[in-house]
């Protein structure tokens, strides 16, 4: 079940979905692989492991409910999720309950599992070792169900994003695909790479500290989707992967941890970042359904208020290239040594 097929062949094999009527269960069972190179160590990107479950949702309506909505697709319109314990790569377990199936809006309840031990999860699924790691509600809508009243308000980004080379302002995309900088906007090497392997999956452009100094607390971004390397689009899948992508924010984090010492100016080449910033709940508001053909260009306002007893809050706006808002996102996260993502396994 494609929702478009902009994000390239790397990106669909990394987030399909596929119905399992081998399992008995009470309600509905589907199959995934999570891969290795959308890990942060050992477990799985939680804004990949999320984009998984959208396509969940898709799938799902397109097997067991083809004509619920005469045949239109039915795309999410909002997410919660919570992270109740650490996925790993490898085979999973995909269930759906629907909560209430109506006219205008659907819900249903989905679960992730995977084996209670990880380090034994092999190549199959074994039904007695399965335990739920991802669980929450997924609200859909078919777009011509969307109607009522619409009205944009006076709010904006603010503080401004810094200004482009573009006589209105704008970003110049075509020079800063070419050369990786346009004006203060440059191409950002993401920190810890190899320990944060999902990080390479993007491209990311942010605002040259020595152009312009950052607020604390604020990151600004421009983002093209490269799997494995290979130049895509953004699809609806993809916008979920970007609410929870953010590696020049988690370097402010590993700041604030080190006294204010950047890390990954002093260590940032090397393979095992000192922290490690799982997600614990990720909620995503859906304003804008992307065409079909996708986005080459997705920007993010990130800004975390405080970072308190090792916990962390994110609100996260995207936008198109044409400033509308294409997703509005909060979301919970941890502050823990990354030895207990490569480790053995420990509680969080």
């Amino acid at each position: 079940m494609n929702a478009g097929t902009g994000h390239g062949p790397k990106f669909e094999d990394a987030v399909r979905v596929t119905a399992d009527h081998g399992h008995e269960y009470n309600g509905y069972s589907y199959s995934a692989f999570l891969q290795k190179s959308f890990c942060i160590g050992t477990v799985p990107h939680g804004g990949y492991t999320s984009a998984v479950l959208y396509r969940l949702a898709l799938v799902h309506f397109a097997t067991a409910h083809p004509d619920l909505y005469k045949g239109e697709p039915a795309t999410p319109i909002s997410m919660h999720l919570t992270f109740l314990r650490r996925t790993a790569e490898g085979p999973t377990q995909l269930r759906v309950h629907d909560m209430k199936l109506g006219k205008r809006t659907s819900s249903l309840h989905v679960e992730l599992l995977q084996p209670k031990d990880q380090s034994q999860s092999g190549n199959e699924i074994n039904e007695d070792r399965m335990e739920v790691k991802v669980a929450g509600y997924i609200t859909v809508s078919p777009a011509t169900s969307e109607v009522g009243v619409s009205s944009k308000t006076d709010w904006e980004i603010h503080p401004e994003p810094v200004a482009g080379s573009r006589s209105d302002g704008g970003v110049d995309f075509e020079r800063l695909s070419k050369t990786g900088r346009d004006e203060a906007w440059v191409r950002q090497d993401p920190p810890f790479a190899e320990f944060r392997k999902a990080t390479t999956q993007v491209e990311l452009f942010g605002v040259d500290p020595a152009r312009k100094k950052r607020k604390n607390g604020i990151v600004d971004q421009w983002a093209r989707l490269k799997p494995e390397g290979m130049a895509a689009r953004w699809s609806n899948e993809g916008v979920v992967f970007l609410t929870d992508m953010f590696p020049m924010a988690l370097d402010g984090f590993d700041m604030m941890a080190a006294g204010g010492e950047s890390i990954s100016s002093t260590g940032g080449a090397g393979p095992t970042a000192k922290y490690w910033f799982p997600t614990v709940s990720l909620s995503i508001d859906f304003k804008k359904r992307l065409p079909e053909a996708g986005e080459e260009w997705l920007y993010s306002r990130v800004v975390t208020k405080e970072v308190r007893d090792g916990r962390t809050d994110l609100d996260v706006t995207i936008l198109n290239a044409r400033g509308e808002i294409v997703a509005l996102s909060t979301q919970i996260g941890l502050v823990v040594s990354a030895s207990r993502n490569i480790g053995k396994r420990a509680l969080l």
